[in-house]
């Protein structure tokens, strides 16, 4: 039987950041992904755009956190290389009720202490706003944690969570056994079922699909900026932005399903996205798009949302659950919190230091097509 200090179950995103961070500290744990590669969830399915919080609720747990990762965000990525876009976003109101909104979206920025500018125009300006590769990311993320002594094991999903005495075993679906004395449940989509393994049954995880649409850059000309609608309180809506590889993407939607095995794009989703998209963006008019794809946001149910903390009912077992499309964006913030928690768990953490920049394997293709061809949907 392996043996690790602490497990972390997920490969997205949040998995990779939480396992570097742990490293960082001088905690060398061990990651297990279900699938045969990192990020092929909703991790390597988003837009890819690493937002300020400037929009985000004053106060709440998930803007804390996003506006923590804004502060750790370029050491980071400078650090690791990390490719990103630093384009800013602007945000254009048409109405009168949405010149309010946006008002009210500065003045917002303001509480968050996120830099905004407001034109003659009724435009909001947002600066800080960038674009980056979501798969390089994360996988710079494990692989900096895996240079420094982490494990990371991909093909091995969690098939029973069992006690033995004051640690855990997990079984490991056609792998060896781990044992650990803390497991952070970071399995996106699939976490409540990770929570049932352990008899922890509080919350339930339903996925929201974003489908998205790939274009060439209109005229051959990249997109400046990232181009953001005005949001309603369920959805930032449809958004128009660029890629690092000059491409210009335009979603997500916000449809609500319970199958989590579902990433087709609906044939209602063009219908949802393009109209919109053109009107922000006109150079998309009589445009085709080159690619499609959907992702599932592990959206909780009844409201719930960043269910971050120990479990009630498992002692040693720490949920990172519900983290919804602002993930990519939190997660450094998220990585520090939860490792402030497994330190009140009794693992020791050593002092902070930055980690040197593991091997990026090569990019065979875009990372917007990557988790659709993986699915055999394109």
């Amino acid at each position: 039987m392996r043996e690790t200090e602490v497990a972390v179950i997920g490969g997205g995103v949040v998995g990779c950041a939480v396992l570097y961070a742990l490293a960082r500290r001088g905690v060398a744990g061990t990651l297990l992904e279900a699938e045969p590669a990192l990020a092929l969830g909703a991790s390597g399915t988003n837009s890819g755009i690493l937002h300020t919080g400037f929009d985000s609720a004053p106060g709440e747990l998930e803007t804390r956190l996003i506006l923590r990762s804004a502060e750790l965000r370029d050491e980071v990525l400078d650090g690791l290389g990390v490719p990103v876009l630093r384009c800013g976003a602007v945000l254009r109101p048409g109405s009168d009720a949405e010149q309010a909104t946006v008002r009210a979206l500065a003045e917002n920025a303001a509480r968050n202490g996120v830099a905004v500018t407001v034109g003659a125009d009724g435009a909001l300006s947002v600066p800080g706003e960038a674009v980056t590769d979501p798969v390089a990311y994360t996988l710079a993320l494990a692989g900096a944690a895996a240079g420094a002594g982490a494990r990371v094991r991909t093909g091995a999903r969690v098939e029973a969570i069992t006690r033995d005495g004051d640690a855990f075993v997990l079984d490991v679906g056609g792998s060896s056994p781990l044992r650990c004395a803390v497991a952070i449940n970071c399995a996106g989509l699939f976490a409540d079922d990770v929570a049932r393994l352990a008899g922890d049954g509080d919350f339930a995880i339903r996925p929201r699909k974003g489908e998205f649409f790939v274009f060439d850059a209109p005229g051959g000309r990249a997109l400046e900026r990232i181009l953001l609608p005005v949001p309603t309180k369920r959805t930032k809506g449809v958004l128009v932005f660029p890629t690092l590889d000059g491409n210009v993407v335009a979603g997500p939607t916000a449809y609500d399903q319970d199958d989590k095995d579902d990433w087709t794009v609906r044939d209602d989703a063009a219908g949802e996205v393009l109209p919109k998209a053109r009107a922000m963006l006109p150079a998309l008019e009589g445009a085709k798009p080159v690619f499609r794809y959907a992702g599932l946001r592990p959206a909780g149910r009844d409201g719930v949302n960043y269910a971050i903390g120990p479990s009630p009912r498992c002692p040693g077992l720490v949920h990172v659950a519900a983290i919804r499309s602002t993930g990519l964006s939190a997660s450094l913030g998220i990585a520090e919190h939860v490792v402030g928690i497994v330190g009140g768990l009794g693992v020791a953490l050593g002092a902070d230091r930055p980690l040197a920049p593991g091997p990026l394997p090569p990019a065979s293709e875009p990372w917007w097509q990557r988790a659709a061809h993986h699915r055999g949907l394109a």
